[in-house]
């Protein structure tokens, strides 16, 4: 039996679940921010989508990895 599928799908669970988990609690933060402060919305939205994308770019480079072990173990 081989582990690689199993480990490369663990992995990429653990990638979407901590991805996930990044993006919600950033954008929690901001709307909490943007309700404190209405007039710096704009900045701050910014700001949340230029680290929503960081998340993202390091989520698909985790999922591509998963991929290439899986692939690998193949």
């Amino acid at each position: 039996m081989d582990l690689g599928w199993l480990s490369a799908g663990l992995g990429a669970g653990l990638v979407v679940i901590g991805a996930g988990l990044g993006i919600g609690k950033l954008a929690g933060q901001a709307m909490e921010a943007m309700g404190r402060q209405p007039e710096a919305i704009a900045p701050i939205r910014t700001a949340m989508i230029i680290a929503a994308a960081l998340i993202e770019g390091i989520a698909f480079f985790g999922l591509v990895i998963c991929i290439l072990l899986a692939f690998k173990a193949a």
